[in-house]
């Protein structure tokens, strides 16, 4: 091979090289931008509900109270190591006695979370003529977690571009029960939160579900039919999150979808996980049950209680997937 062509191939050689290295960027970039695409159309959510935690309580017949800073930390411990999650929601009765001590002590464990983390009011949360009134709920909450920086029981925030998050407190206050209701003040609130975010893709969290999972007359929210009504008007999808009767139950309706999450200190002692992902015509929601790590406490859980089916639910409302429509 003469000089001349040696040095032309040579030349060619690393003329190549540089043509491929942009190439390769080029290609990274491309495959970055979809992946980022998709996570920020996607919303990762773990839902924690009905903790009761108690620093001094014993058991009773339907709670496993003695246990439940460790059943909370096993919780935390699980999504701390599963991850990665937008925010961790917390749908209500995080303590079992509405004193400001236990919440506090509650928050303490809270803190270790690595994500987000937001809570609504419970029925448990709440005292009446006590000293946690809602403001001092909130007020508690806010001094050691700045999303919670509200002036409301309810409140709402954007988590990222196309989705909305909105809060209900559905916690009667004036008098002792432990139905649900959102009062009027609130439903004009909701009202104007659908039409701002007409385009958003809506996740409202209560404690008093929407809909209920079993029938229960004395836990139910007094105007259910006109939160669902007006929920269900959002052209865009809405998911429920809910807690209060400790109970693994998923019902579509519609472009409404809601998720009922067990408790921590009830059998099957567990969390969800739920997954959106939103795409151009149609929202894919996956929906998970994640029980306990804690065997034994989840086993003595069980054998206290009575219709565990109920609670536990069937395998659809455990896991599932569910398709949601966008309405024009």
């Amino acid at each position: 091979m003469s000089r001349k062509s040696f040095k032309k191939e040579k030349k060619e050689s690393f003329f190549s090289k540089i043509v491929n290295f942009v190439l390769t960027i080029i290609i990274a970039c491309a495959i970055g931008a979809q992946v980022c695409t998709a996570a920020n159309n996607n919303l990762r959510i773990a839902q924690v509900s009905d903790a009761h935690f108690s620093s001094f309580e014993e058991n009773t017949s339907y709670k496993f109270l003695k246990k439940s800073p460790q059943l909370l930390d096993d919780v935390i411990f699980q999504i701390n190591t599963s991850g990665p999650y937008d925010f961790v929601m917390f749908t209500g009765d995080l303590v079992n006695k509405p004193k400001i001590s236990e919440l506090e002590k509650f928050t303490s464990h809270a803190q270790n979370l690595m994500y987000p983390w937001y809570a609504i009011d419970g029925n448990h949360d709440i005292s009446i003529d006590g000293p946690l009134s809602k403001k001092k709920f909130i007020e508690i909450l806010a001094n050691v977690n700045d999303n919670m920086n509200q002036k409301n029981a309810y409140y709402a925030f954007t988590p990222k571009k196309g989705f909305r998050v909105i809060c209900l407190d559905s916690i009667i206050d004036y008098k002792i029960t432990t139905n649900g209701e959102i009062s009027n003040e609130q439903f004009m609130w909701l009202q104007q939160e659908l039409e701002n975010h007409a385009k958003d893709i809506i996740v409202v969290c209560s404690h008093v579900p929407i809909i209920e999972p079993y029938p229960s007359s004395n836990h139910k929210l007094l105007n259910e039919y006109e939160v669902r009504k007006l929920l269900k008007s959002h052209k865009k999808p809405v998911i429920a999150l809910q807690g209060h009767y400790h109970a693994a139950k998923i019902k579509q309706d519609d472009n409404l979808l809601v998720v009922a999450c067990p408790s921590l200190v009830t059998y099957p002692n567990a969390f969800r996980v739920i997954n959106i992902n939103s795409n151009k015509n149609k929202v894919l929601v996956d929906v998970y049950l994640k029980e306990t790590n804690l065997k034994d406490i989840q086993k003595r859980s069980k054998i206290r209680l009575m219709g565990t089916e109920t609670l536990y639910g069937s395998e659809k409302d455990r896991n599932a997937s569910f398709e949601l429509t966008m309405k024009e």
